[in-house]
């Protein structure tokens, strides 16, 4: 079914206008109703266009027919949510995404040789296009562990030199570039690392009209973490990037910024600290209701306070 019939946006116009306006359309990774209604009622709140993102991974968790079901039960302004496969590592999957509905797609080609990225992007591309879908794709890689289906132990950062040309063969309509980021909750050893804006300013030099993308750029809110820990976890020395860096890197054309450590941590801490203080829940709608307003939060705040895309529409 294509997208239209869901009330989808195209994610090309979405960042084509955050471009234009100087902000970023927050992308938030999702894996049921609950994380998908503390998105939405965020979006909502501050008025935000908003991109829901969905790995392979969680594609797999929800299944398919339980993820469309619950788009077709989204309420929300319509054509100002995208629905986006999140880390794509296949055209296959790709395929099957665009298929189901989706209205953008990432094909993630970043630990291939050049030549191999460039030749499945382009044909990914070119099926997408045929039905008015985007297509993200990526130069670089990102070390960190998102889930199962998208891990690295080595990162490299994006050729400046190169976007241009990989851009013009693959007719990609948004890429995603590595200046520093990493996946998980673990992305920085100090809080004065930075990540590389040389690199970020070389590439909006090369391909000025082209939407960036920014992936593994969670905050990870130190109160997030203390919770957790202080309530039986154990994910000590968790850093993220610092929310001024993520600002400077959209007034740098990044159109796009990922987020999906700072929703798991919001929603992990409400859960955690519901069952210890009140022993005696055991009604998973207490605590998942607890879970699902931390995230809204912590959404809201993301969406002003980093992004800029409140009142945008």
């Amino acid at each position: 079914m294509h997208y239209s019939n869901f009330g989808l946006a195209n994610t090309k116009t979405l960042l084509n206008r955050a471009l234009r306006g100087g902000y970023a359309v927050p992308a938030f990774n999702f894996y049921n109703m609950e994380t998908l209604d503390a998105i939405l009622k965020a979006a909502e709140i501050t008025q935000s266009p908003v991109i829901l993102a969905v790995s392979e991974s969680a594609l797999k968790y929800m299944g398919k027919d339980i993820l469309m079901g619950l788009i077709c039960g989204a309420k929300y302004k319509k054509n100002q949510i995208a629905l986006h496969l999140d880390h794509g590592h296949s055209f296959e999957i790709c395929k099957t995404a665009i298929d189901l509905g989706f209205s953008s797609v990432m094909f993630d080609g970043s630990a291939l040789p050049t030549k191999e990225n460039i030749k499945i992007s382009r044909r990914t591309a070119d099926y997408a296009h045929k039905f008015d879908v985007s297509v993200e794709t990526e130069i670089g890689t990102l070390s960190g562990i998102e889930d199962e289906n998208t891990k690295s132990a080595s990162h490299s950062y994006t050729d400046p030199k190169i976007v241009k040309d990989f851009v013009n063969k693959t007719q990609t309509d948004s890429l995603a570039v590595a200046i520093g980021t990493s996946h998980g909750a673990y992305k920085r050893k100090s809080a004065k690392e930075s990540l590389r804006f040389d690199i970020l300013k070389e590439i909006t030099t090369e391909i000025p009209r082209t939407p960036l993308v920014l992936h593994g750029a969670s905050s990870v809110p130190q109160k997030y973490v203390k919770d957790i820990n202080q309530f039986g976890g154990d994910i000590k020395n968790a850093l993220g990037i610092a929310p001024a860096q993520i600002r400077k890197a959209i007034s740098l054309h990044i159109t796009k910024v990922n987020v999906d450590s700072d929703s798991r941590l919001a929603f992990t801490a409400a859960i955690r600290e519901t069952l210890a203080k009140n022993k005696k829940v055991f009604d998973p709608r207490e605590y998942l209701t607890a879970a699902k307003e931390e995230m809204t939060q912590n959404c809201i705040n993301e969406i002003q306070n980093i992004m800029g895309s409140g009142y945008k529409i």
